[in-house]
């Protein structure tokens, strides 16, 4: 990365630089089984990623803010949240992957 980027450009480079992304990927119906129950993970996806949020207090019940639900993804439905990106920058959310194309 340049140096000559201001912060937040560096920012986000780190957050979407594609190295930062593991090749693995993720379908729907996996995504589906991640929500918290019965042991699993609880992922969610956003703009083709697949996050684990299950460390994340605010995903602790599997429901965020009472709207929103692992296992699902939540692409159209952030744009209208009262936080930014920077909510995929907490320690614990981690990138799992690329969500499969439809």
């Amino acid at each position: 990365m340049p140096p000559n980027f201001p912060p937040s450009a560096r920012e986000i480079f780190v957050i979407i630089h594609p190295m930062q992304i593991p090749d693995r990927i993720i379908s729907q119906m996996e995504l589906r089984r991640n929500t918290g129950e019965r042991g699993s993970r609880m992922w969610i996806a956003r703009d083709g990623i697949v996050y684990d949020v299950t460390d994340c207090p605010k995903w602790r019940t599997g429901l965020h803010e009472n709207l929103h639900f692992a296992g699902q993804d939540l692409t159209d439905e952030l744009p209208e949240a009262p936080h930014k990106d920077e909510v995929f920058k907490h320690d614990c959310v981690q990138i799992v992957g690329r969500l499969a194309s439809a």
